[in-house]
């Protein structure tokens, strides 16, 4: 049976890469804020509410130009995050309340699908920590300092990390509870904190190659190639 559970959004990089003043998320894509089409799939699939974690000074216009604009229901409240993704992660995190899991994506991944989060909410109660991702196509070299190759891993043990990832609710929070107290930056994803401060291992379950995240120019083509071919 299905406990209550509570996907997190993030919505709060600046999205320097892009080369543009519009940050990522509220860029258009197919007629559309990036943002949406995340917050369209988690309205539609089986989660319970979702905290949308923005940032600073931009509650209301989320409020008004997202969340009203677009008839999200699920969207229970808008917190500010920080100026890093981890601070962002920890203030939602801080903010939330009532949920046994949780599931953290990131806004600028806008090709997520119903499937993936409810297979990740499927998992999360069997395994308590769990992120999709898929295997890695390429060759991967570990290069030194001044980029010559020193490693070339086993292919058949990496995958690409995405999102959402899923954790009981009490065991992410006091892992990065205990990550803000030790002042730790280093970690780059929400599995990274829980291995670390809750040493918990982490299910990794298929997500899709399609979900990408938006980081790049190139990024927003491809993604709304994708979306045209799903349409």
């Amino acid at each position: 049976m299905k406990r209550r559970c509570v996907a997190m959004i993030l919505a709060a990089g600046q999205g320097k890469r892009m080369g543009c003043a519009t940050q990522k998320q509220y860029m258009q894509l197919n007629g559309y804020p990036v943002l949406y089409y995340s917050l369209k799939q988690f309205e539609e699939s089986i989660v319970d509410s979702i905290v949308l974690v923005v940032g600073k000074g931009e509650i209301q216009y989320c409020q008004e130009e997202i969340v009203n604009r677009y008839g999200f229901q699920k969207v229970e409240m808008i917190v500010e995050g920080g100026k890093e993704r981890y601070e962002s992660v920890y203030y939602g995190l801080q903010a939330m309340k009532e949920a046994e899991y949780v599931l953290i994506h990131d806004g600028a991944r806008p090709l997520i699908t119903k499937e993936i989060v409810e297979r990740c909410i499927e998992q999360v109660q069997y395994e308590h920590a769990c992120v999709v991702g898929m295997p890695v196509k390429d060759t991967i070299k570990v290069v030194d300092e001044k980029q010559y190759a020193k490693e070339t891993p086993n292919r058949s043990t990496l995958w690409l990390v995405q999102t959402p990832q899923a954790f009981c609710f009490e065991l992410v929070k006091l892992a990065y509870m205990k990550m803000m107290e030790q002042g730790d930056t280093t970690a780059t994803d929400d599995a990274m904190v829980v291995e670390q401060y809750a040493n918990h291992s982490i299910k990794l379950i298929e997500g899709s190659y399609e979900n990408i995240k938006i980081t790049t120019p190139e990024d927003l083509i491809i993604a709304q190639t994708l979306l045209k071919n799903r349409s």
